[in-house]
């Protein structure tokens, strides 16, 4: 029987992502240096630039890397959800296992939208914030359409009502530095689900 091997070591952008990942939600966008990102990613300044064109470039792919590991959160959870009721929970509950993640310095709200609040008006990493936010909402909508389906237009604005709960409680849960707000915000929902 062979000893198993040893995981391969991270690439350069790995690591620059991964730490980029950090000092940007620690000390926001703006507040975070290349240099301190190259320091902590142990690598030098030329790697940044032989894998990134640009801090913009590495703010995109860092925003694009947080969507992907919701994502992953949430088809965790979703694999475990046979009903649309529990579906519909299933985002709620990832976003509890997002503000549960252990972060360095304790949770702060969406890294999303903390990233969009210092973007300007038109970048594209806003667009991405937004899509993002817009996917959400379509993974609360599917299930609802299947729990209302002769009225499609409450079904919607369902979704709406509770993306923006799930949104309002995601804010104010990083104000807090506790996901216990969005377990409330969970259980206001099921309530919601259960006057259907």
């Amino acid at each position: 029987m062979e000893a198993p091997q040893p995981p391969a070591p991270e690439s350069a952008r790995e690591r620059l992502l991964k730490a980029a990942a950090v000092l940007f939600y620690n000390n926001g966008i703006g507040g975070t240096g290349i240099d301190a990102i190259v320091e902590r990613a142990g690598v030098a300044k030329k790697s940044l630039y032989n894998n990134f064109s640009s801090k913009a470039d590495l703010v995109n792919q860092y925003l694009q890397a947080r969507h992907e590991e919701w994502l992953g959160l949430h088809e965790a959870r979703a694999r475990d959800a046979e009903t649309p009721r529990a579906r519909v929970l299933a985002v709620f509950d990832a976003y509890q296992d997002h503000a549960e993640h252990e972060y360095e310095r304790g949770f702060r709200g969406c890294g999303l939208l903390n990233a969009a609040a210092e973007l300007t008006a038109g970048d594209i990493g806003r667009q991405a914030v937004r899509r993002h936010k817009e996917e959400v909402e379509a993974l609360l909508a599917a299930p609802l359409a299947e729990l209302l389906p002769d009225d499609p237009d409450r079904a919607a604005r369902l979704a709406q009502q509770l993306s923006f709960l799930l949104e309002g409680a995601i804010a104010r849960a990083g104000l807090e530095g506790t996901s216990a707000l969005v377990h409330e915000a969970r259980a206001m929902a099921s309530d919601m689900l259960e006057a259907l």
